[in-house]
This record gives structure tokens, sequence and C-alpha cells, in this order.
């Protein structure tokens, strides 16, 4: 109904009770205008929406006045509204045009082809990359740890963020792989994910007839602070001119959180290679076997792999774990999924509360390669909302379902975590490289938006709050679009997209000229240090990003800026493919989702438990 009518009725009812007796209101039969008729007549309607309340004897002078006096004050005040809306700054403008995200997901895969340690694919698109780190391992005389992936702008390779990129890249291929079948880079990304498993068995060595206890690799090359020698912390050097010594580190099977890693990375890459059932079958039996090791080991021994010097002592300063349960748990979710043995299952639903427990206040609601239980949470999720077992998981599915519905309802509902004013959720407001946390939260909000939708749900409520899907699929593109360029820096931080994106990226490939001349450690230092932009472009990293006033400095020694590292790239493909649009001919259950419902549940014997 409109304003008019509204005034219009409000003046009648007015005119009405103050001109007619009460005895006279109560005979009076209510009367619904509808339109008027050619000979100016007001026409009766019975319709009261159609319509507006009116006696007869409307309008008495004085009364239309007033009348005429409100209707300019409220359609000027509805103006300056308006007006005032439009003008004033808006703090979260997230509505700009769209961005073309499988261009965006091409290059964010790119940068795992200039990570590549090993023999360098010819067939690569990142030409100033080559062979390198062909001997290590075995200049120590131990083992073959040739290939992998450089953790970021050094060319040290860390095992534990490794294998969780390859669980994050792994798991949105199963998820996800309708879409990157439908643009074309399904084959690129399991390549990618190829090219870390490999590497990954590797590092796993089980007892046999030679060696006595298992042994875990966790890195290779050094981090050391000592500048009396060459290593690859102190030398700016490219990976391919690498001549100084490169020592490894391993641990025993007390390094549980490393073993639940790796054990997760298997299990997950043997889903996305099923059709190849004899590597897939590889990857599985490696998992199980270092599964089983991990959790019978003695409770009072385990422990996270950077406690013990020779283990990880030198990856406190970068990659410091802060817990193993969660990757047990992790570990255990994906193995089953990949083998269907309940066993696993089983000692997840324990060791789920005592993971919960473990977790750092830092850390909550947080999904990156310290923290699995936040994506944990919504892998059970998934599995209670598609394929419920029922007892005895009930207790450890009901809980993880519930504490999905609270991180997703504390991204969205601003009162737990902050924004900056360019929009950037603040997941670890005391840490740098915000971008990594914020890819991953967009990530698991569409993920999660995605399974609702497969239900026939269009939001939940947790708490005094609630959250539609679309409100899920409006922050997660929100943070994206932050990251590539609708920010107050009006910069992409992801390199090559954009016109606007980091030009000093901390990085020795990107920053050292590729023509084919030696650079030794001290030659290299020119390089670090010039302010001119990187002669190779970087395509598709994704830098630390601004700090919490969303300033960014583009220096190449200002790592808090400019690092590029594996992990956070996993996060940002997840997050890409997630919102990229499915495939025009895609069909899940009836919708339209690019999402694979069943396809993780293959392997799963156990028929679910009714509603």
């Amino acid at each position: 109904m409109s304003i008019f009518h509204l005034l219009l009725s409000f003046f009648s009812t007015t005119t009405s009770s103050s001109t007619m007796p009460s005895s006279d209101i109560e005979k009076s039969s209510v009367r619904f205008v509808h339109t008027i008729s050619q000979a100016g007549r007001v026409l009766p309607s019975a319709s009261w929406w159609n319509s507006i309340e009116i006696n007869f004897s409307l309008f008495p002078q004085k009364h239309f006045k007033r009348f005429i006096y409100i209707s300019i004050f409220i359609t000027l005040l509805l103006l300056a509204l308006v007006l005032l809306i439009h003008f004033l700054p808006h703090k979260h403008a997230h509505h700009q045009p769209s961005k073309n995200l499988t261009l965006a997901l091409g290059q964010a895969l790119a940068f795992f082809d200039a990570q590549k340690s090993g023999h360098y694919p010819s067939n690569s698109p990142i030409k100033f990359r080559g062979d390198s780190g062909l001997q290590d391992g075995n200049l120590s005389g131990t083992h073959d740890l040739m290939g992998g992936f450089y953790d970021s702008g050094n060319n040290i390779k860390f095992s534990f963020p490794t294998a969780y990129t390859v669980t994050l890249l792994s798991w949105t291929v199963v998820e996800y792989h309708q879409k990157y079948a439908d643009i074309g880079e399904l084959d690129h990304v399991m390549d990618i994910i190829k090219w870390g498993s490999d590497y990954l068995l590797k590092l796993f060595v089980p007892p046999n007839a030679t060696v006595v206890a298992p042994t875990l690799y966790s890195q290779v090359g050094s981090a050391s602070n000592d500048t009396r020698i060459s290593n690859d912390i102190n030398c700016w050097q490219r990976p391919e001119d690498m001549n100084y010594p490169r020592p490894i580190s391993k641990c025993d099977i007390t390094a549980s959180d490393l073993a639940g890693e790796i054990v997760a990375a298997l299990s997950a890459a043997s889903l996305v290679f099923k059709e190849d059932q004899a590597y897939s079958r590889n990857l599985e039996e490696a998992a199980e076997k270092l599964f089983e090791l991990a959790t019978k080991e003695d409770s009072q021994k385990q422990g996270t792999y950077t406690m013990v010097d020779d283990c990880g002592g030198e990856a406190r300063n970068f990659c410091n774990s802060s817990g193993y349960e969660d990757e047990l748990v992790w570990g255990g979710t994906w193995l089953f999924f990949a083998t269907g043995n309940t066993s696993c299952l089983e000692d997840v639903s324990k060791r789920y509360e005592l993971a919960k427990t473990e977790e750092k206040p830092f850390d909550k609601g947080i999904f990156y390669w310290n923290n699995k239980l936040t994506a944990n949470a919504v892998l059970l999720t998934r599995l209670r909302y598609f394929h419920d077992l029922g007892y005895p998981y009930e207790a450890a599915l009901v809980s993880s379902s519930n504490m999905t519905k609270s991180v997703i309802c504390s991204y969205i509902s601003d009162q737990i975590f902050n924004k900056t004013r360019g929009g950037l959720i603040l997941l670890k407001p005391d840490y740098d490289t915000p971008l990594q946390f914020a890819a991953t939260a967009a990530f698991l909000s569409k993920l999660y938006s995605d399974y609702l939708d497969l239900l026939r749900r269009s939001g939940v409520t947790c708490s005094s709050d609630g959250f539609s899907v679309e409100m899920l699929r409006s922050f997660s593109m929100s943070q994206v679009y932050y990251i590539l360029g609708d920010n107050p820096m009006k910069m992409s931080y992801m390199v090559g997209f954009g016109d606007h994106f980091p030009t000093q990226v901390h990085h020795r490939s990107a920053s050292i000229p590729w023509d084919n001349q030696h650079d030794s450690c001290a030659e290299g230092d020119r390089w670090l240090n010039s302010v001119d932009p990187n002669p190779n472009v970087l395509l598709g990293a994704m830098v630390a990003g601004p700090d919490q006033f969303d300033n960014f400095i583009d220096q190449r020694g200002k790592t808090q800026f400019t690092e590029s590292t594996i992990s956070s790239n996993a996060g940002l493909v997840a997050a890409l493919i997630a919102l990229h649009d499915p495939p025009s001919n895609a069909d899940s259950n009836g919708l339209n989702l690019g999402i694979d419902q069943v396809g993780i549940f293959d392997q799963i014997r156990l028929v679910p438990t009714g509603p």
C-alpha cells in the first residue's frame, strides 16, 4: 500500500470518528475504496489490500491541508534518506563488477609449477625455472628426497605444510572435480597433487629388513641462523644454482602431527586418483601403515614434530606445530573416506573431543596448516548430513555439526572476529599473513552453503544469530574479491591478476634474472636488495597481504607483506574453485552446484541410518 493510501486511511478514520456520534459509528458499515468511476464517485471494494478504509464525509478543509503538509514532509524525508545512503562511505562495499575466476584459478595453480623441485617438466608454463635439488637426501647417503615443492620464496622443503597443501588441493578435487573439468584445469590440479603425493611417499619409511624403526623426513634444507655457513636462509640464490649443503631432518613415529597430516594427504590423494587403481592403492597402503603406527604409539610419547630438535627444531620459526590430536583426527577421517575402514572412524570419534580440548584459543575457528579441527568439523558434518552412520559415531558427528554452525556464524556475525575497514576478516589479528586465513574461511563458508543447498535448507540458526545461504556466499565472495583487488589499496594481492599487483614478491627465483648466469650467494644479495620489480612474474602467487589497517608495502625484504607460500595458495585455490560457477550441464540432486555429493562415500560399505 502506498504512503498516500495510508495517510488517506488515517485521515478518513480520524474524520469519521470526530464527526459522527458513537451510536452512528457503531451502525455505520465500513467501506473499502478500490478505484474512482468515470463519474468521479468512489467505488467500494471487498479487499483491504487493494483499497483504503474511508468514510464518505472525507476531507474537511483543515484535515486536507494537514494531509498535504505531512505528505510533502514525508516525501522530502524519504528523498533525504535516499541521498544520505547513496553518498555515505560504504565500510564493506563488495558489489563490484564480477571477476574472471577461471583466469584467477588457472593463475593460482600456476604458482605451484613455479615451486616444483627436482627434474623440472619441459612443458611447464613457467619458463624461469629448471632442474634443482637433484641430490636432495643423497648427499647424506641416506634416502632419495628429490622432488616436492619449495615452501615459499626460500629453497627449503618443509614436509608439514607440503602434506597440508596436498590434502587441501585433493579435497577441492573430491568436491568440485566437475568444475575443474569444465574449465580445463582438472589435469593441471591433478598433476600438482601427484607431484606432491609422489614426494610424500618418499617421506615415510616403514620398518623393514634393514630399518628397525619407522622414519619420517620432516625437512630438506637448512633454516639455521648460522651466518658462517651458506644455507637456504642467508643465501639469496636460485634453487638451480644451489651448491651449498642441504641437510635433512628426520623424525621417529612420535611426531604424531606430521604422521597424521601425511596420512590425510595420502588418503585424500588416493580418492583423487581412484581411477588409477594401482597408484591409489599404493597411497592407501602407505597411509594405513603410517596411521596404524602413529595411533598405536604410547600416548605419553606422542607429540609434535617441532618439539624435538633433530626432527623439527629448525622449523619452529617457520611452521611451528601447536598440537597433534587434530592431525590424527584429520588423518583418520580422510583414511576412513579412502578405505571405508570403520576402525578409523572409531579412532576419530574417540579423539575428537581431545582435539577440541587441545585446540589453542588463538586458533579457534581457523583452518590452516597448523589447525585442522575446523575443517575436520565440516568433513564430519558432511558425513552426518549425507551418509549418517549413527551409533557409535553419533556423538562426534553431532559435536562436529554444532561446531561447524558455530564457526560459520562467527564468520558472519562480526561479534567474534573483526574486519578491516576494507572488509577483510581478521581471524588472527596479531599474526601476519591475514589472507591465508581469509581464503580458507571463504572456502569453508561456500562449501558449507553448498551442503545446505543440497539439503534444501535456506540457512541455519545458531545461538541468537542465524545466517542464510546467500549470506555465506556473499561473505565468501567478499573475501576473495578483496584478495583480487576490491580493497582500499586497489591492488590484487595475487600476482599477475589485473593491472595492479605486487612486483617485489619475496622470492628468489622471481627476483633473479633467468639469464643462464650463475649468481653466488654474495652476488645474489644485490637482487634481494634491489628496488626494481622482479624480472620474473611469479604468476598466481598470493602474497601475505596487508596489515589490519588495509595498508600494504610492496618491498621484497618485508616478508610480512610480500611472502607467498604453497599452503596459502592452496587455500586460495580452494576458495576460487568453490566460488566458480558450475558447469552448465551440472546437476546434483536436482541442483546445479557442480559438487559431487556422494563420490566421497564410495568406499564406505556401512548403510546409513534412517532420518
